[in-house]
C-alpha cells in the first residue's frame, strides 16, 4: 500500500509528515486481517490524535479497495488487495485465536464454531474478501454447488456476526418473522425471528439450502431485499421493521438434490451467483492422504458428466482423515463407502479400488469373532 499515492495519501494530521497516519492505520489493519475493528479500537490501538483522522484515513483505504467499511458502527477490515499492496508485514501483534503468524491467500480465518476456514481464490482475491465486499455494496449473493464444498463455512467465515435459516420443505413464514411462545406463567410471548433481528441490528442472514424452502414462504425476504428495505410483521400487530445499515442477504443452493427448486423469482433477486466446489489443493494441504484426493476428483468428473449421482466433497474427505487417524486406512475406505448412496456405491467402490488396491466393503457389523 502507497502512501505516496495521490489517491490514497491524506493530509498530515500530526504534524508528521503526510500519509504518516494513514501508513499506520494500514499497517495496524494488515496486522490483523481477520479481524473487523471500529474506528474507536483503531484509534485507541494506535493512540492517534483524533478519532476523526483516523476515520477519514479508513475511509480513503476503503475508496482504494484496500478496505471493507461496516456501518451501524463504522466498522472496516483489510481486504486481499490491501494486503498485497502493504508489502512487507510489520511485527504482527500479540497472537489471539483470530490471528495467524503472516497475512497471506491461506491465512485461516477462525468460525465461530472454532474451526478454521481458509480462503480460496476468487475474482483475483479471495472468496472471504468477496463476500464482505459485496455486502458492503448490498449486492445480494447466491452460493451454489453440491453439498459439502463450504458454502456454509465460507459465509460463517466472512460474517462473525451471521445469523442462519435452515431450509427445509416445512420452513414456515414464522421461521422468518417469528411468533409466539409459551410462558412459564401461561402466557404468551412475542420471540422475533433470524430476519427481523438482522434487519434491526444490521446483521448478515444466510438461508441456507434456499431453494427447499416453498415459494410462498421465501416471498418474505424480497421486500427486504429490494430498495424498500421494509417488511411487516402481520402475526404481530401488523408491525413495521426497516432494515439497518448492514443489514444483508445471502443464500446457498445445492442443485440436483430432491426436493430442491431455483424459481425465478428466487434466481433474480440475487445479482451474483457464485459456484462452489471443492478445492482439491486444499484438501491435501489440511493432510488428505492423496488415493482419497485422487479417487474422489475421478468421481467428481463422473460426477459432472452425469455418470454418478454423488460424488465426496472436501466434508467427506476431511471426515475420511479423521476416520483414518482414529481407526486406520482400512476403516476409512470403508466408511467411504458407506457414505455413498446405494444406487452409486459400485462406481464408488471401482474408484476407491483404483486408489487403494485393496478389497472394500462398507462398514457393516456382522457375526462375533
Amino acid at each position: 500500500m502507497d502512501p505516496t499515492t495521490p489517491a490514497a495519501t491524506p493530509p498530515a494530521t500530526d504534524g508528521r509528515r503526510p500519509g504518516y497516519l494513514y501508513h499506520k492505520v494500514a499497517s495496524h489493519l494488515a496486522a490483523r486481517p481477520d479481524q473487523m475493528l471500529t474506528v474507536g479500537e483503531i484509534t485507541k490501538a494506535l493512540s492517534a490524535p483524533s478519532t476523526g483522522a483516523v476515520f477519514e484515513a479508513l475511509k480513503k483505504m476503503a475508496a482504494a479497495g484496500y478496505a471493507t467499511h461496516q456501518t451501524g458502527p463504522h466498522r472496516f477490515q483489510i481486504t486481499q488487495a490491501g494486503i498485497d499492496a502493504a508489502g512487507t508485514m510489520p511485527p504482527p501483534a500479540p497472537r489471539t485465536p483470530r490471528q495467524g503468524r503472516r497475512a497471506g491467500r491461506r491465512q485461516p480465518v477462525t468460525r465461530p464454531n472454532g474451526d478454521l476456514y481458509f480462503p480460496r481464490k476468487l475474482a483475483g482475491t479471495t472468496d472471504v474478501d468477496v463476500l464482505r465486499r459485496l455486502r458492503d455494496k448490498r449486492i445480494p449473493v447466491l452460493l451454489y454447488g453440491p453439498p459439502g464444498t463450504g458454502k456454509t463455512a465460507l459465509v460463517e467465515a466472512a460474517f462473525p456476526d451471521l445469523l442462519t435459516v435452515a431450509g427445509t420443505g416445512d420452513t414456515v413464514v414464522e421461521d422468518f418473522l417469528g411468533n409466539f411462545i409459551p410462558l412459564p406463567d401461561g402466557g404468551f410471548e412475542f420471540v422475533y425471528g433470524p430476519l427481523v433481528v438482522a434487519m434491526r441490528e444490521g446483521r448478515a442472514l444466510l438461508v441456507d439450502d434456499a431453494t427447499l424452502i416453498p415459494p410462498k414462504v421465501l416471498a418474505v425476504l424480497y421486500p427486504a431485499m429490494d430498495g424498500r428495505r421494509v417488511i411487516t410483521i402481520p402475526g404481530y400487530r401488523n408491525e413495521r421493521v426497516e432494515a439497518s445499515d448492514g443489514f444483508y442477504v445471502i443464500a446457498g443452493h445445492n442443485p440436483g438434490v430432491h426436493g430442491a427448486i431455483l424459481t425465478e423469482a428466487l434466481a433474480s433477486r440475487f445479482d451474483v451467483h457464485i459456484e462452489v466446489t471443492t478445492d482439491w489443493d486444499l484438501a491435501r494441504h489440511l493432510g488428505v492422504p492423496r488415493p482419497a484426493v485422487e479417487a474422489a476428483i475421478a468421481l467428481n468428473t463422473d460426477l459432472a458428466g452425469g455418470r454418478v449421482g454423488w460424488a465426496p466433497q472436501l466434508r467427506e474427505l476431511l471426515g475420511f482423515t479423521r476416520v483414518s487417524k482414529t481407526l486406520g486406512p482400512a476403516a476409512a475406505v470403508a466408511n467411504l463407502v458407506g457414505r455413498a448412496p446405494i444406487e452409486d456405491r459400485e462406481q464408488v467402490l471401482t474408484a476407491l479400488k483404483q486408489q487403494f488396491g485393496t478389497d472394500i466393503n462398507p462398514l457393516t457389523l456382522g457375526k462375533q469373532r
